[in-house]
């Protein structure tokens, strides 16, 4: 393969290449989170393989697969960076000014993840692992955050590594964090309100009574944000804080592109209600997060600013990334930071 058959970012454009020297493929597009129009998405045969140059897009790091005709989706073979997801591996590309975040070098606390079954509630079985640091008992008061999708998020966002490295600087205090896996995801965190006393009624007690626990702060993202909302909403008081990374905040005026979702319906009339309501039913501090250029944002950015007329803190923070663990986890410092530290002051 030629050495310039590699993918780069040059000057103001992204090219992407693949080594393809007796041109044996048939046809090569581009796969991409940032929804480009699809004629911009075409390689073309140039020598020693297949090359796809665009204008370098509005974000700092760009997440990408080959869709290579006759064989389908598969990583770049000349670009060593692979990051993770929900669904499978993606390619991507550092542009011009991006950083990842400081702590991913600091050394982590010792601490135990500790599973936490909680079998009956109203929506059967909930897995839950808690991780916690060595050498502090379960008697021991600690603050709690629980996340939704929580094992994904220590899988592919490093969660688990964030709270131990910024125990360790100091940066937060000890906790204890409630990785909540998701089931039937869709179902659950679609506006569920069985899900919604499976986790206020259920999960929170069975930590808070193996695990001495105060002031608990939910976090999730996507529709796991949904979630945390409507399970604050409708048990006001439950939780101290939430942190709410873009929240699938549907509604008819900015998401009619998401009608054909199963729960499209439960999903607007929730919010729908908050966007309509003239008093929150609770106070807790807020913190959200959106990728400017993902579709999520507008619906964000109304949710937001209802939550504030409503007479909550929150604080609203975008990025120029996407949809993406990635995204999520490099806003956690100091987003998520500065929450926590605000709540458990």
């Amino acid at each position: 393969m030629p050495e310039t058959m590699v993918s780069a970012v040059e000057g103001a454009e992204v090219v992407f290449r693949l080594g393809d020297p007796e041109h044996a493929l048939t046809g090569v597009r581009l796969w991409e989170e940032l929804g480009l129009a699809a004629e911009q998405l075409e390689f073309k045969p140039v020598e020693g393989g297949w090359e796809l140059r665009l204008p370098r897009p509005s974000v700092h790091r760009m997440e990408y697969l080959f869709d290579i005709a006759g064989t389908g989706m598969r990583t770049d073979p000349t670009n060593p960076r692979i990051v993770g997801g929900a669904f499978g591996e993606h390619s991507w590309l550092p542009l011009p000014g991006y950083v990842e975040p400081d702590w991913i070098t600091i050394e982590p606390i010792a601490s135990s993840l500790t599973p936490l079954p909680v079998e009956e509630t109203p929506v059967g079985p909930i897995d839950v692992q808690v991780w916690a640091p060595d050498g502090i008992t379960p008697e021991f008061e600690l603050p709690l955050l629980l996340a939704h999708d929580g094992p994904e998020f220590a899988m592919y966002a490093g969660l688990t590594h964030y709270v131990g490295a910024l125990v360790a600087d100091g940066s937060l205090p000890p906790l204890r964090l409630a990785l909540i896996r998701p089931g039937s995801r869709n179902l659950w965190y679609a506006a569920n309100p069985q899900y919604a006393e499976a986790l206020t009624q259920h999960v929170l007690p069975a930590a808070t009574s193996a695990y001495r626990s105060k002031k608990p702060v939910l976090m999730g993202a996507s529709l796991g944000a949904l979630a945390a909302l409507y399970a604050e909403w409708h048990h006001p008081g439950t939780f101290e804080g939430l942190f709410l990374q873009s929240g699938s905040f549907f509604s008819l005026e900015t998401d009619p592109q998401e009608s054909k979702f199963e729960y499209y319906a439960e999903v607007t009339e929730f919010v729908t209600s908050v966007l309509t309501a003239g008093t929150a039913p609770s106070s807790p501090s807020i913190a959200m997060t959106a990728g400017t250029p993902e579709e999520n944002v507008h619906n964000n950015r109304v949710m937001a600013a209802q939550l504030s007329k409503l007479g909550l803190e929150v604080a609203f923070d975008e990025t120029p990334d996407m949809h993406n663990f990635t995204a999520w986890r490099d806003l956690f410092d100091p987003c998520l930071t500065d929450l926590l530290n605000r709540v458990w002051d």
